[in-house]
């Protein structure tokens, strides 16, 4: 057994830090003295010396060590390669025999795949997905093992070459016809739920109590199409299957598609069940924490946020969620960008940064982070509608209205796509006849969608119909209690002066949401109009207590009141 064999046993047993000490030392002596090691023995070490940095974190570091290593394999391929001789007899047994231990060598030693594949990972953890798709496709197509098929395929995506990631993530399952995550990304890429299902029937024919798994690609299928309801009902027909009840990846997948349906109920809801069975779950957290937000929970929030920062910090969702939360646009943009930093795929995370970017009127950069939200998510409708809240935003009213009107053909006319459209309408005097009709549809599907509510209302407000708001809003929260609705309820009963019960709604809205600034408005100035004198004195008097403080205020960052006001951040307009 020689000192190799040692450095090679204990990398097989994880002893990282030794190995890279060891290793170091050995390829020292190797450089001073080139006849101390075999050509083999130092690809070896360098392929082990890499392992040890690549294992410390220091990817670039590695795949320089890597790519030494592959150097080197091709000194060796060069040694063993032995030229026939002309003379017979033993010089061509002994060329025979010396063949054969080369061969025996060369398979004993380090795969020169999985070293290529270490260099891609490298590579692809670095940001530098091009030089990791081309090392990948230096493999000879029949050599890619199914990990380097899956990775492949997914550089493929991320770059926007669907088609070649199609062909990768079919090789994947044609190796391994159970391997979900590449289903998930064929349904992704529109390849149909029926040739994604065959696909894997002869597995499911052949292995008892498969029978769930082409229900399960038919739900994906439906939700990757768009069709949130026929996802949610067949989800619902598994979940209710005694073999796979109390499933958490399917509760959240459930969660995840009512969120897309707009049901934040029943979103919550199944958020809230995956949880009590998985307490370290990450999954979908950020999409969670959103509807918490968005509901007025904030402090429900931070501390969901800072339970997942315990469970991980090198996942996108806790720092997606410590944006919510945050009461600076700079500061929710620093978040946004570190959990975009750790999963460049998360699209709560470029939501996140595109809001904050909208917010602090950098436009044209929030445009591209919406734009890279629904190229990763085609079916999820909050990305198209902060797309049109920019174009809004920046008075491009005609592709707003392009958009909304792509959106409307693509998904079909449902209430989210209806009060999309309406919500665009409004912005045109022309059209505002157009956008009540499209409300009313809109409203006959769902009279529970918030959003159209809120719309409607908007619209009742500006033609005065002060009675006919006041019993669209009385009618929606006799089935749910919201924050925007009790204060919308308000400010319509301010209008017909009946100042108690507005103040009444304002203090409910105020209880689901303290940091609602417009409900706080609203009861202010009742109450100034209700006692002039009271008012001023107090407010003199506020003024005297924070005048100490008014300075550190406006150094924090004068957009904290606007961030106050969580409608900007969570787009209840």
């Amino acid at each position: 057994m020689n000192v190799i064999d040692h450095v090679r046993d204990m990398a097989a047993a994880g002893l990282h830090s030794n190995v890279r000490i060891i290793s170091s030392l050995l390829l020292t002596m190797s450089t001073n003295n080139p006849e101390l090691f075999s050509p083999s023995q130092k690809y070896q070490l360098l392929v082990y010396h890499a392992d040890a940095i690549f294992h410390d974190k220091e990817y670039r570091n590695a795949a320089c060590k890597y790519n030494m290593a592959l150097q080197q394999k091709k000194v060796l391929s060069k040694t063993t390669k032995v030229r026939p001789s002309s003379t017979g007899g033993t010089t061509s047994a002994l060329q025979a025999q010396f063949c054969q231990l080369c061969v025996h060598q060369l398979q004993n030693l380090p795969s020169e795949i999985e070293v290529k594949y270490k260099i891609a990972e490298c590579y692809t953890i670095l940001k530098l997905d091009k030089d990791a798709i081309s090392v990948l496709e230096g493999i000879p197509s029949r050599q890619r093992t199914p990990k380097i098929n899956m990775m492949l395929a997914n550089l493929y995506r991320k770059a926007g070459q669907e088609r070649s990631a199609v062909t990768s993530y079919k090789e994947v399952l044609r190796q391994c016809p159970l391997a979900l995550d590449a289903i998930i990304g064929l349904l992704s890429l529109s390849v149909k739920g029926a040739e994604v299902a065959s696909m894997t029937m002869d597995v499911i024919q052949s292995i008892p109590n498969l029978d769930w798994l082409s229900v399960w690609i038919k739900a994906h299928a439906f939700t990757h199409g768009g069709d949130n309801q026929r996802a949610i009902n067949t989800i619902c027909s598994l979940e209710k299957k005694s073999l796979l009840r109390d499933n958490v990846d399917l509760l959240v997948t459930l969660a995840d598609v009512y969120f897309r349906a707009g049901d934040t109920k029943n979103s919550i809801l199944k958020f809230e069940q995956a949880q009590m069975l998985d307490p370290y779950l990450i999954k979908g957290m950020d999409v969670y924490g959103y509807l918490m937000a968005r509901e007025g929970h904030l402090e429900d929030v931070e501390v969901l946020g800072g339970r997942l920062f315990n469970i991980s910090d090198q996942h996108a969702e806790p720092w997606v969620i410590s944006g919510f939360y945050s009461k600076r646009y700079s500061r929710a943009l620093y978040l946004g960008a570190k959990a975009i930093q750790l999963n460049s795929n998360s699209v709560q995370a470029l939501l996140l940064k595109g809001v904050a970017l909208r917010n602090m009127g950098r436009v044209q950069e929030a445009i591209i982070h919406f734009r890279e939200a629904m190229r990763l998510a085609p079916c999820r409708l909050d990305c198209y509608e902060g797309l049109i809240d920019c174009y809004l935003a920046s008075n491009g009213v005609r592709e707003a209205m392009g958009m909304a009107n792509n959106i409307y053909k693509t998904l079909g006319a449902n209430a989210q796509t209806l009060t999309i459209l309406a919500t665009v309408c409004l912005e045109d005097p022309l059209t505002q006849e157009k956008a009540k009709t499209l409300l009313d549809k809109a409203l006959a599907q769902r009279p529970d969608y918030i959003k159209a509510v809120v719309k409607k209302a908007e619209l009742l407000s500006r033609e005065q119909k002060y009675e006919e708001g006041i019993a669209l809003l009385r009618n929606t929260l006799a089935n749910q209690s919201d924050c925007v609705l009790h204060r919308m309820l308000g400010d319509f009963l301010v209008a017909v002066n009946d100042y108690q019960e507005a103040m009444d709604q304002y203090s409910i809205a105020l209880s689901l949401d303290p940091n609602d600034q417009k409900s706080l408005e609203g009861m202010q100035k009742m109450e100034k109009e209700e006692s002039p004198t009271d008012a001023t004195v107090e407010l003199d008097g506020d003024d005297m207590e924070g005048s100490g403080e008014e300075g550190d205020l406006e150094g924090s960052d004068s957009e904290a009141v606007q961030w106050a006001d969580q409608e900007q951040w969570f787009g209840m307009q």
